[in-house]
């Protein structure tokens, strides 16, 4: 993660350094107590029952959207929502035309899915155009930001990856280098994420 170890700053891993978590909280992932692993108690076909009657859909809508005003997230997958799995975490984001998210990085690799819209993101500086329909690789270690190139059509993201076994040993280190911006972008100043999802 170039340049972010020789100057600490904002992030994960300085929650109460610099408030902005708290300032920041209308996203709960980043300031959320989270479950980084569930005991599995019982005998194993104790376990395996439980696991056979798990659900294996999840509907994104029974989850809010949180976030916002350009940029806005829903976990629906994940080790503290869904008892089926331990190892992936999957959410949605949706920017508003014009929106870009927060610049930052974290040691987990992510696979994003564009369903809707266009834009680009900056990878350690380097400039990455997508669209709908393409998937996207972040590296691990990678500084990176996402941005919505459309003045007029919003751009919702699938994303998926191995968080949580990253968590699980102990690869914790995360670091926002500059939050979303807390004003929405002109013209998208009613934004809302669509309901459908």
């Amino acid at each position: 993660m170039t340049g972010i170890l020789e100057t600490p700053g904002v992030g994960h891993n300085q929650p109460d350094a610099e408030g902005a978590e708290k300032e920041n909280q209308h996203w709960e992932r980043w300031a959320k107590k989270r479950t980084f692993v569930r005991a599995l108690e019982g005998t194993y076909s104790h376990l395996y029952k439980q696991l056979i009657d798990q659900p294996r859909v999840f509907s994104s809508k029974d989850v809010p959207w949180k976030g916002g005003p350009g940029h806005y997230g829903k976990s629906v997958i994940s080790p503290q929502a869904v008892n089926i799995t331990q190892s992936i975490e999957s959410h949605i984001e949706a920017y508003a035309p014009g929106a870009a998210g927060q610049k930052h990085g974290h040691l987990n690799s992510a696979v994003f899915y564009v369903l809707k819209g266009h834009g680009h993101d900056v990878h350690d500086g380097r400039h990455i155009p997508w669209k709908a329909g393409d998937v996207m690789l972040v590296e691990n270690a990678c500084v990176h930001q996402h941005f919505n190139d459309s003045k007029d059509e919003e751009a919702i993201l699938l994303v998926f990856k191995a968080k949580p076994l990253f968590l699980f040993m102990h690869l914790l280190f995360q670091k926002i280098v500059e939050w979303p911006p807390k004003i929405p972008p002109k013209g998208a100043e009613n934004y809302k994420p669509p309901s459908e999802i």
